[in-house]
């Protein structure tokens, strides 16, 4: 018997866990995304206890999840100023610390822009955060988060890092090098955003399985944790990262819903960031369910 998809979109966390819950049901969603803290800066708001036990329950009782958490644009590991790592590390060990409240979360962050420092130090810089960080928890608690972090495909515009599956993987290997563990322990995995990777230059829609073969020799389809679901303003590799809604745009519907119905991906959580409102995600998701197969 086949699993339910699992689908969603971005929602606002303004009303705490609870509200998003009960908004991601009501449009017909089983899963959802959500900002962490202001995408363009750096406060957080705190996060009510009762609230999250709530939604904890209230989850189980609808069979909502995984939710993602989603890391401020502002976050860059890989940044030339020592302040902007300083920033990205702290929020990032602050964000996971507030996820234990809700396990089982998948956490997504772009990995980051070198500003001219170069792929290979962005990468050295990113995963030498994620090392300090996963070291910190590792010494205090003897183990990890209860949190799965998430490397975004990137489209490839300026100097950002995962613009290819090459640059994840190395990021993900120097990570497990620094905490001397084996990669495959490491509790990091990568989330495909559909237009980034088209906007990169990966093309789904004349070679899926190309594209998906590509990511398993470099990645392995085991890291494959989430998919964001969305269609691109833009032609195909034109590393610039513009979304548009399902079927309005370049990659079109007829791919997005290969995506979906792929056999090795079917089983993953997609959510939509699409250019919609709460009555426009919800024709989205129902669009999507209608064309699973």
């Amino acid at each position: 018997m086949a699993s339910p998809l699992k689908i969603g979109c971005h929602l606002s966390s303004a009303g705490g866990y609870m509200a998003m819950g009960q908004t991601a049901v009501s449009i017909g969603a089983n899963v959802f995304q959500f900002f962490t803290r202001n995408p363009r800066g750096g406060a957080a708001k705190p996060v009510d206890p009762a609230d999250a036990r709530a939604f904890n329950a209230y989850a189980a009782e609808h069979g909502i999840g995984p939710i993602l958490a989603h890391a401020p644009y502002t976050l860059n590991a890989a940044g030339a100023e020592p302040r902007v790592r300083e920033f990205a590390e702290e929020t990032m060990a602050d964000d996971l610390a507030r996820l234990e409240l809700t396990p089982g979360a998948l956490y997504n962050f772009h990995p980051g822009s070198h500003v001219g420092q170069g792929s290979a130090a962005g990468i050295a810089l990113i995963s030498s955060m994620l090392g300090r960080i996963f070291a910190r928890r590792r010494e205090k608690t003897g183990g990890f988060f209860a949190t799965t972090v998430l490397l975004e495909t990137m489209a490839g515009k300026g100097s950002e890092v995962g613009r290819d599956f090459a640059e994840l993987r190395a990021i993900i290997d120097a990570t497990a090098k620094a905490l001397e563990m084996p990669a495959d322990e490491l509790p990091v995995g990568v989330c495909l955003d559909t237009c980034h990777v088209w906007d990169g230059g990966y093309d789904l829609a004349n070679d899926l399985d190309g594209v998906l073969t590509a990511f398993d020799s470099a990645v392995g389809l085991e890291r494959l944790k989430a998919i964001h679901l969305n269609d691109s303003l833009n032609a195909f590799e034109a590393h610039k990262d513009r979304h548009a809604n399902l079927g309005k745009g370049k990659i079109g519907l007829e791919t997005l819903m290969a995506v979906v119905n792929h056999p090795r991906l079917r089983d993953l959580p997609f959510y939509l960031e699409t250019p919609c409102d709460l009555d426009g995600y919800r024709a989205e998701i129902a669009l999507v369910k209608s064309l699973r197969k």
